[in-house]
């Protein structure tokens, strides 16, 4: 069976993400080596989110292409079970915390680029991988949402998972302010 184009333009994303990893951990920034690194900015944390989101479509791609036609209960058992996955992953993290990091990343920034990008940040990350960190996740993941049929988790567990998440991560760098 062939690659549909979605199927290609997801491993496109998933290599876009990578390439944006990649050069954001390259850049020698002083932020990079306080408490947390580069963990203490939802941006990083969010384009991991979307990266393994990516990763686990690919992998259910190609899962998919494999064992189509195989007739093997377990190997259909797991997809299903890797498909249950990828639409936890999307409606839980890669959705709600991707809409929220560009949102609200261009909010302040159109309000105040200081507060949330200060000038100085030119000489240490290029425009095009501030719009790879800000800008290309939201129309990324409106194509997946468009491209593909996902099967949502109930709301009440969704919005348990998210808010674990969010109090987690407010929990762990509240610590972080307390302790500077």
């Amino acid at each position: 069976m062939a690659l549909v184009p979605c199927q290609v333009l997801r491993v496109a994303i998933l290599l876009s993400y990578c390439s944006i990893l990649c050069n954001y951990k390259a850049i020698e920034m002083p932020s990079h080596q306080t408490y947390g690194g580069s963990w203490k900015f939802l941006t990083f944390i969010d384009l991991v989110i979307q990266a393994v989101f990516f990763g686990i479509c690919v992998l259910t791609d190609l899962s998919s292409l494999l064992t189509r036609g195989s007739g093997n209960q377990e190997q259909e058992r797991q997809l299903k079970k890797l498909i249950s996955l990828r639409d936890w992953m999307l409606a839980v993290l890669a959705f709600p915390v991707g809409v929220f990091v560009v949102a609200v990343f261009w909010i302040i920034y159109a309000y105040d680029r200081e507060m949330i990008y200060p000038k100085l940040l030119d000489n240490f990350i290029p425009g095009w991988l501030n719009h790879g960190m800000h800008t290309t996740v939201l129309p990324f993941i409106l194509i997946e949402m468009r491209t593909s049929h996902h099967a949502y988790p109930s709301r009440n567990s969704g919005l348990a998972a998210i808010c674990t998440f969010s109090v987690g991560y407010i929990l762990w760098y509240g610590r972080r302010e307390r302790e500077a």
